[in-house]
């Protein structure tokens, strides 16, 4: 097969109805930053689309095709990428492309578990149903006990299915062959921690242990209760602050929610000096960079109080993920739940990978700290292992 003929043959089986979604990777420089593409089938406005999720270091971006446009598309990513896998409703295929373009292909026929969902709507496609009934929604008074979302409490069970989707994703980065460590700092009320618990536990079976640390003694008691009444027992939670959390030598997992200003740092310092491999955080309330942001080039932007704030805010969760970027993490800003139903929509997902930072990345952060002649409370916290 040539690569024009691949090329056809990919288009013609993407669009003829038996597409269950691919992931086309391994670009072929070094330098790309477009890391790898996923692709699947959806339905808008009744139309067939093929959604392109493009997949940066630090970024995701979303495309939705027409099929008169698709084999423009897929040619221009074949040619900057070598490997293709492709599952449809009856095969396999896996696509190996040499450095001259000659394709390997390797295909596994038999029917597939999956089948095809055109569905552009995420509420069709939770990870948790919302027609089943799970104890630990009924007991959080998410559902009724016949399995029926409250209507008050939609855009919960929203949030918590996008919560289980990042943890769903981070699954290949957690340890299959020993009790994986998780911990959640300021936890709450816990809708999230039980839904991580019940997510790793009872629907994927991992052997985990979670513990939820939190200031407020009554809502730790609270879910103690929950806890142990549906049989959680490897779930604790305890009355404590970060600070003050030396229970543990390493870590797999740390997810910190709606910390306040630097305890969002403080999380973020401590999950790296524990190694651990997956972080999730989304922050609140981040005051620090709004009383050190004084740069003359920016301001036409920080004359106006509440520009200067927002832009606070997103230049901390920026200075963030670039910090764990050169501390060996893999660390994207993404959106937690849609802008509508919290300001606080920012969720900082980070991968350990254990690779050097380059000098000039080094360089492109330190750049932009003296821009906003900014001090930043985690940088100082991860000093001695950044070499600024």
């Amino acid at each position: 097969m040539q690569f024009e003929e691949l090329v056809d043959e990919l288009t013609r089986r993407i669009t003829d109805g038996s597409f269950i979604g691919g992931t086309i990777s391994q670009s072929r420089t070094k330098t790309d930053e477009l890391k790898r593409v996923k692709v699947k089938p959806v339905e808008i406005k009744g139309q067939l689309h093929i959604q392109f999720e493009y997949q940066y270091e630090r970024v995701l971006n979303h495309e939705n095709v027409t099929p008169d446009a698709l084999r423009a598309h897929l040619q221009q990513l074949l040619e900057r990428f070598r490997q293709i896998h492709a599952e449809f409703s009856d095969e396999k295929v896996q696509v190996q492309l040499t450095k001259k373009f000659k394709v390997m292909w390797k295909s596994e026929k038999g029917a597939s578990e999956k089948v095809v969902d055109l569905s552009h709507n995420r509420k069709k496609n939770y990870l948790l149903d919302e027609n089943t009934p799970y104890p630990f929604l009924v007991r959080l008074g998410v559902q009724t006990p016949d399995g029926k979302v409250k209507k008050q409490k939609h855009d919960k069970f929203r949030q918590i299915n996008r919560f289980v989707e990042f943890i769903d994703d981070s699954l290949a980065h957690l340890p299959k062959d020993r009790t994986v460590r998780i911990l959640d700092f300021g936890s709450g009320k816990s809708y999230l921690t039980f839904a991580l618990y019940h997510y790793l536990r009872i629907e994927k079976g991992l052997d985990i242990k979670v513990t939820g640390l939190d200031l407020k003694k009554e809502v730790i008691e609270e879910c103690s209760t929950i806890a142990k009444d549906l049989g959680y027992d490897n779930l604790e939670f305890l009355v404590g602050d970060i600070n003050d959390y030396n229970d543990e030598t390493s870590v797999d997992m740390v997810v910190t929610l709606h910390a306040c200003d630097v305890a969002t740092d403080m999380a973020l310092a401590r999950a790296v000096k524990w190694g651990a491999k997956v972080i999730l955080s989304v922050p609140c309330c981040q005051h620090e960079l709004f009383s050190q942001v004084n740069s003359p080039a920016l301001d036409v932007m920080l004359q106006h109080g509440l520009i200067k704030e927002r832009f606070s805010a997103l230049a901390t969760d920026s200075i963030r993920a670039e910090l764990l970027s050169l501390v060996g993490y893999e660390a994207q800003l993404l959106e937690f739940i849609d802008m509508e139903h919290t300001p606080k929509n920012i969720l900082i997902r980070a991968y350990q990978t254990g690779r050097e930072a380059s000098a000039d990345e080094v360089k492109r952060y330190t750049e932009f700290r003296k821009l906003l002649n900014a001090d930043p409370f985690l940088e100082k916290e991860l000093g001695d292992l950044l070499n600024i």
